[in-house]
């Protein structure tokens, strides 16, 4: 059994499901859940969807699975959605939720201090402006997506504005990974994955930004053995017991004609992992 942690539009639970196996769909947003179902309904008892986060994929499914495969970030058909809230290229209310329930961006923006959003917006976002803009948004308290555009926009000198990406690129990354708390539902799923997976299995994730795909990198490295974790001052050598081994010695990136075919590829990084046979967590 393989368990597509971010079912989404059901792309990867597909290409599993023709190619034989037995497929559970994870995902919390209902509206996907929904369609994926029906898009997968020829499978029949093949496929099973549940309601849930990623990150709680060892309570949602019984190991050990054959497989795990995650697909970080937002879908593509809710980046389209403008009353979703995850696009400044659209104008909706500012909501962000990849689910149902919790709180929205705009919601985050009012609740948090401004010193505590300057430190979201740096943490996830990586933008160096953090605190102007900060300082902006909470001014402004935004309600839609267009408004904490301007807000930004408001926070940034013009003439740092980046030529590559929209202004508010960062800012937006960062209220979206706060409200559905991405990277701690990585980490609880990264740490899931040696006792999930059985003997053989193999777990595989594609991220698309650094913070993300950092976790990726540190946590598989840790399990091949690549990283001795042992503290420099201890007295004795210890060597690190890999009990999974690495299919790619780098991350594997879309092709020229994938990013031509889908630009969203672009940041696109896969790797994975087997977990070796015989061993037992």
């Amino acid at each position: 059994m393989i368990v597509d942690g971010t079912l989404g539009g059901g792309g990867h639970s597909e290409a599993l499901l023709e190619a034989g196996f037995r497929v559970v769909g994870v995902d919390r947003d209902p509206v996907a859940l929904a369609a994926a179902t029906e898009r997968l309904s020829r499978f029949g008892e093949k496929f099973r969807a549940v309601k849930g986060e990623f990150g709680d994929v060892a309570t949602l499914v019984e190991g050990p699975i054959d497989g795990l495969v995650l697909d970080l970030g937002v879908s593509s058909p809710q980046i389209d959605t403008p009353s979703r809230g995850f696009s400044f290229q659209h104008d909706g209310p500012l909501d962000m939720r990849m689910g149902d329930s919790g709180e929205t961006a705009a919601e985050l923006i009012v609740r948090l201090p401004e010193n505590e959003l300057a430190d979201v917006i740096y943490q996830y976002g990586e933008e160096r402006f953090s605190r102007p803009i900060a300082r902006s948004l909470k001014n402004a308290q935004p309600k839609t997506t267009f408004e904490a555009v301007e807000a930004v926009k408001r926070g940034v000198p013009r003439k740092a504005w980046p030529k590559e990406i929209n202004v508010a690129t960062r800012t937006f990354q960062a209220l979206r990974i706060a409200v559905n708390r991405e990277l701690e539902q990585l980490e609880s799923a990264l740490a899931a994955i040696p006792t999930l997976l059985a003997p053989g299995g193999i777990a595989a994730i594609i991220s698309f930004h650094s913070l993300e795909d950092r976790l990726v990198k540190q946590t598989f490295k840790r399990l091949c053995g690549d990283i001795d974790e042992t503290p420099k001052d201890f007295p004795l050598l210890r060597q690190s017991v890999a009990t999974f081994e690495s299919l790619s010695r780098k991350a594997i990136v879309a092709t020229e004609a994938e990013v031509e075919a889908n630009s969203r590829s672009r940041s696109a990084k896969l790797r994975a992992i087997r977990k070796k046979a015989g061993v037992v967590s």
